[in-house]
């Protein structure tokens, strides 16, 4: 039997002479891998920061993603804790949201929040002012007037 197990795990496996021991003995090694899953993940859920590489839909769905594969390693998570962790995980442009969510009585799921994140993503983008950036330009030995003498002088 031990033969046919992967090589990762067959060093870890004492040699047994029952069948039952020999299952015994490789359900402990993946007890052990959980166990250092759970952690990882915890971990990962727990630093999680949205960072607006992604959208916040992608955000939030990852962070869900983690908390249900908590859930299948026996680490339950509520809705109404996640609900938070992600409202914590989102930068300070949300805050004005954030503040409206904790004044708000009724409590929000997780399908409720993406939703309402979503459009505050939208929100934020439609608000955010479009900058225009100048660069000066010099020919050798002709130097072009920058913007501010333009400015100043009324020419353009």
């Amino acid at each position: 039997m031990k033969s046919h197990v992967t090589k990762g795990i067959r060093d870890s496996i004492p040699e047994c002479k029952k069948a039952t021991e020999f299952m015994r003995a490789v359900e402990e090694q993946f007890v052990s891998s959980d166990k250092a899953l759970s952690s990882t993940l915890m971990k990962k859920l727990s630093s999680k920061t949205f960072d607006r590489s992604r959208s916040v839909r992608e955000h939030i769905m990852e962070m869900r993603d983690m908390a249900a594969q908590l859930k299948s390693l026996e680490i339950d998570i509520s809705d109404s804790f996640l609900v938070h962790f992600i409202l914590n995980s989102l930068p300070t442009e949300y805050s004005p949201f954030k503040m409206s969510y904790n004044t708000y009585k009724d409590k929000w799921s997780v399908n409720e929040l993406l939703t309402m994140c979503v459009q505050e993503e939208e929100r934020l983008k439609q608000e955010k002012p479009q900058s225009v950036h100048f660069v000066a330009t010099h020919d050798k030995g002709k130097s072009k007037r920058g913007f501010s003498q333009h400015k100043e002088t009324g020419k353009q």
